[in-house]
């Protein structure tokens, strides 16, 4: 029974399992003070010999005894204890050749220090193996200075031994190897496991375990020794194998409280026995955070000696990323999540390195509270008349609306005048009355906060000429709310509620910074006409709009309602964007017809009234682009994406230098990306791919917007993705399999598909409209290709109908800036309007009644329309009565300073009254006013006398 344990400088061994030493006759025994390092030996007195046992383990006490009366069985240094110093490298060939080569070679023991601690030479050993292993033991002994222990067992009463012991033992078991001693003991005990052994690894490897601890032990005292460790290595024949590691290195390694045995715990830990639990009620963690805040999810998997914790997300593991919202890992495994923002939303997963089979998923649901839109903020009727005031809210969870009326709650259902429809999304007045006056508060909402704003009704007779001052959509004087329809003939200015065309733009004329014609002839353009190619509305104050042709954009004032500046791009400028985040509009250029040198340049400052001019970015060979839109919640986007041409890849860039800061590649899924869409919700990016056998259509891609990984296919969807505004649909048209599929995501980022439609053409182009019987809902409406239908779908319930004849949309070989040859623009939040052009005319559709409004002749090849809203505030210097009424009115109503023209910005305000502070910044810059003096401004303007008065305003 041999067991060993390690004590400077090298390992002893324990002769004997009893606790006083073997009785071995005429012995030298050598005695530790620590039980746990004994040794027995026999020594021929020497004069080499005498005491360096004693002088070479330091701190070990010796006792002398009678002199050994054991013949010695080698007669070259005989059974002698020898140190390095007086060892050579032929004599440890001696003593080698005499301990395995012997007449006793049935009962010899050869150990070597801790290189190899233990082998037993069993009986039958043929003359090869003999070699073999000779060979082998010669050259581990020859080129280290190993301890050599040879005992020679000659009786059950006699043993002899001769130690040869170099100052530095090489450590030839490395951890690789006994790894692989481990795994090989594993196979072994795996090949006689009977079936139904479990499927889980863990399990599975814990019956094992179990199963190899049992059969090793052979005593079944619950303990397994360097005696039962040795027999094994007999009986299985291992020595024949093992070279480097030996089954007494499990106890040089994982004997942990070194008491020269292995226990069932000890024997877990070195074959990786991970025992891990998880209550089942906790499989699944919802944790809720509302936006802006931090928070952290904790993985409750415990169990003893548990490995590190791993995190995934959407399949890819977050531990090893660079994340800068992510970006803590704690000692006990909890995921750090700083700033959360609605991306960040969806499901997480933690598992055990190595046990993904115990998994927890932790779903993070981002709140946020309400942010609140009314419209209009001001409008003025006559008795007798109906009145709406609309209002909208996006939040998470939806909010609730209410509304007051002067401060007090607001009772329409008590009211037959007054009802709410869509959820309270509007307050409609059957039949107003003087008393109907009122500030109308719209108060949204939900678990975690509350927004409200205000739109006021003013009900007196004759309001148009009364209210002249202030409500200029009134008297004509408002510019917003109007579509821009660029066509052959020029630019058309549309009203579209009683279809009315405000202004038409001929194509002669000038351009008011060059005085150059708008629409000059073109080379290869007979005969003379306007060729447009994408528009788009810079803050309702400018609409930029190319032509491809004149390799030039035109930039309309919409105050003014003219072209006022041209700005030079490269050639054949084809599409727009306006990023509101940065004030910027990009531009993509194809260089040509045939898109041969395609460039990519920006416009900054885009909505400042000067001069402007487009800077190139570095991108060449440039496909498309795509930059996320903004919406109530989603205010600023920081990155957009290139593709370029025959590339699979999609290209991160930072919106506000311009530069590539990651390629994210799809080329494990063969995909050249098309077209992209967003969501902020989770932070999804829909990838519509083409493939490299255009007659097969590619799956959309996904993509994570937290790890900028490719999560996979969207579920088999095909096609073009378009968002709605507040990202909770998603809309694909396949046209190859003549389906319209609709998903959703839920507020806890969940994808999944919601219903499918059946097309009877291609669609061309899609748009959301905001559902006029339920708030935060939408309405898809797309347009068709080849045929004169027009799809109306409700999102929520799937119901749908067509429009139809609505005559031939514009053919495609007159449309070569793209696929969408009809498109389909909606006008605005609230607007119930929609158009969309026919070859040679232009329809104007109701959408809230699902119909058509009106249709507008005489507008050929109109396929290029922008849609201008109003301002918040459209300030004109009309006069010092009129201009200060206004403003202060404003102020007044809602608290905010939201005067823009002729006036600084509202941060440059100062802290004082902001009445005053606005007065004086008109009196500054308005020049109708600097020279008039103000004294009595009242708090209440009586706006049919156009007069202020009441008491002093300086001194409230």
């Amino acid at each position: 029974h041999w067991d060993y344990t390690n004590s400077t400088p090298f390992t002893l061994f324990q002769l004997g399992a009893c606790a006083e030493p073997p009785t071995v006759e005429g012995a030298e025994s050598v005695w530790s003070g620590n039980r746990q390092a004994r040794l027995s030996v026999c020594a021929k007195r020497s004069a080499t010999a005498r005491l360096c046992l004693s002088a070479d383990l330091t701190g070990i006490s010796t006792r002398t005894t009678a002199r050994c009366t054991a013949q010695p069985v080698c007669r070259r240094g005989g059974s002698m204890l020898y140190t390095a110093k007086t060892v050579s490298s032929k004599l440890k060939t001696s003593i080698i050749d005499c301990c395995l080569a012997g007449p006793w070679l049935e009962k010899s023991v050869l150990i070597s220090g801790d290189a190899l601690p233990f082998v037993l030479i069993r009986r039958g050993l043929t003359p090869q193996s003999r070699e073999r292993l000779l060979a082998a033991w010669r050259s581990v002994f020859l080129n280290t200075e190993s301890v050599l222990w040879c005992f020679l067992l000659l009786s059950p009463k006699r043993t002899s031994a001769v130690v040869i012991k170099g100052p530095q033992r090489v450590d030839t078991c490395s951890m690789a190897e006994y790894n692989k001693l481990k795994g090989m003991l594993l196979n072994m005990q795996h090949e006689g496991v009977a079936e139904g052994t479990p499927a889980n690894a863990m399990n599975q490897r814990k019956v094992l375990v179990n199963t190899m601890f049992k059969y090793m032990d052979m005593n079944h005292d619950g303990r397994i020794s360097s005696e039962e460790l040795a027999q094994i290595s007999m009986k299985k024949h291992l020595e024949d194998s093992l070279l480097e590691c030996t089954m007494q290195d499990l106890l040089r390694y994982d004997d942990y409280n070194n008491d020269g045995i292995l226990n069932l715990q000890e024997f877990y830990t070195a074959f990786q026995v991970v025992q891990l639990s998880l209550p089942e009620e906790e499989r699944v963690s919802i944790t809720t955070v509302t936006v802006g805040l931090s928070t952290v999810l904790s993985c409750t998997i415990q169990g003893t000696l548990r490995p590190p914790i791993i995190w995934k997300r959407n399949g890819i593991v977050l531990n090893f990323l660079d994340l800068e919202d992510i970006n803590d890992f704690g000692d006990d495994g909890s995921l750090y999540i700083t700033k959360v923002i609605t991306i960040h939303m969806g499901n997480y997963s933690c598992h055990a390195y190595g046990y993904e089979e115990m998994s927890q998923t932790h779903v993070l649901q981002v709140n946020v509270p309400p942010v609140i839109l009314v419209y209009p903020e001001t409008q003025a009727q006559e008795p007798g008349v109906a009145a709406s005031l609309h209002c909208h809210a996006d939040g998470i969870p939806n909010p609730k609306l209410t509304w007051l009326k002067n401060g007090l709650d607001l009772q329409p259902y008590s009211s037959k005048q007054l009802s709410l429809i869509a959820n309270g999304s509007e307050l409609h007045i059957n039949s107003v009355r003087y008393e109907d006056t009122g500030a109308y508060t719209c108060i949204a909402k939900n678990e975690v906060g509350v927004d409200e704003d205000i739109s006021s009704l003013f009900i007196e007779d004759s309001a148009r000429k009364t209210l002249a001052n202030i409500l200029w959509r009134e008297e004509g004087l408002s510019v917003g709310n109007m579509f821009y329809i660029f066509s052959d003939e020029g630019i058309t200015i549309l009203q579209p509620g009683n279809c009315e065309i405000r202004r038409h733009i001929k194509r002669s004329e000038r351009i008011m910074a060059t005085y150059e014609e708008m629409c000059p002839k073109s080379e290869g353009v007979t005969p003379q006409h306007c060729v447009w190619g994408s528009a788009v509305s810079v803050r309702n104050k400018y609409v930029y709009v190319s032509q491809p042709f004149q390799k030039r954009l035109l930039v309309i004032d919409t105050q003014a309602q003219k072209v006022v500046q041209a700005v030079e791009t490269d050639p054949v400028p084809v599409r727009l964007f306006y990023d509101k985040s940065h004030d910027q509009v990009w531009v993509l250029s194809w260089g040509d017809i045939q898109k041969t040198h395609p460039t990519l340049q920006v416009i900054v400052q885009a909505s400042v009234g000067e001069l402007h001019r487009t800077i190139r970015t570095q991108f060449q060979r440039v496909e498309d682009f795509y930059i996320p839109p903004t919406n109530l919640i989603i205010t600023h986007v920081r990155f957009g994406f290139v593709f370029l041409k025959v590339e699979s890849a999609v290209h991160k860039i930072d919106l506000e230098t311009f530069h590539c800061i990651k390629t994210i590649s799809l080329k494990n899924y063969s995909c050249v990306p098309v077209r992209m869409a967003y969501t902020h919700l989770s932070g999804y990016y829909f990838i519509q791919c083409q493939g490299k056998n255009h007659s097969s259509p590619s799956p959309q891609l996904l993509i994570d917007s937290v790890t900028d990984a490719v999560i996979g296919p969207n579920n088999g969807v095909t096609g073009s993705p378009f968002v709605s505004p507040d990202g909770r649909y998603v809309v694909t048209p396949d046209n190859q399999s003549k389906k319209l599929k609709v998903q959703t995501i839920s507020f806890q980022g969940e994808l999944q598909l919601n219903h499918e439609l059946n097309i009877s053409a291609p669609i061309s182009d899609l748009v959301f409209q905001p559902s006029f019987t339920e708030s935060n809902q939408y309405v898809a409406v797309a347009s068709s290709a080849l045929g004169s239908d027009l799809l109306i779908s409700d999102l929520s319930t799937g119901r749908s109908e067509l429009l139809r004849n609505l005559k031939e949309p514009l053919s495609s070989s007159h449309w070569p800036w793209g696929d969408v040859n009809r498109v389909v623009v909606s006008s605005g939040l609230f607007g119930q309007y929609l158009v969309t052009p026919a070859a040679q005319s232009l329809f104007v559709l109701d959408g809230r009644q699902s119909s058509l409004h009106c249709e507008v002749s005489d507008i050929k090849r109109g396929n290029t329309v922008v849609w201008v809203g109003e301002e918040n505030v459209v300030f004109m210097c009309l006069g010092w009565f009129d201009s200060l009424a206004f403003t202060i009115y404003q102020v007044l109503r809602t608290g905010k300073d939201k005067a823009k023209e002729c006036s600084k910005p509202a941060d440059e305000l100062s802290n004082w009254n902001p009445i005053l502070e606005l007065a004086g910044v008109i009196m500054a810059e308005c020049p109708s006013t600097r020279h008039r003096r103000w004294e009595n401004l009242d708090l209440f303007i009586h706006f049919g006398s156009g007069k202020l008065q009441g008491h002093d305003l300086m001194h409230d």
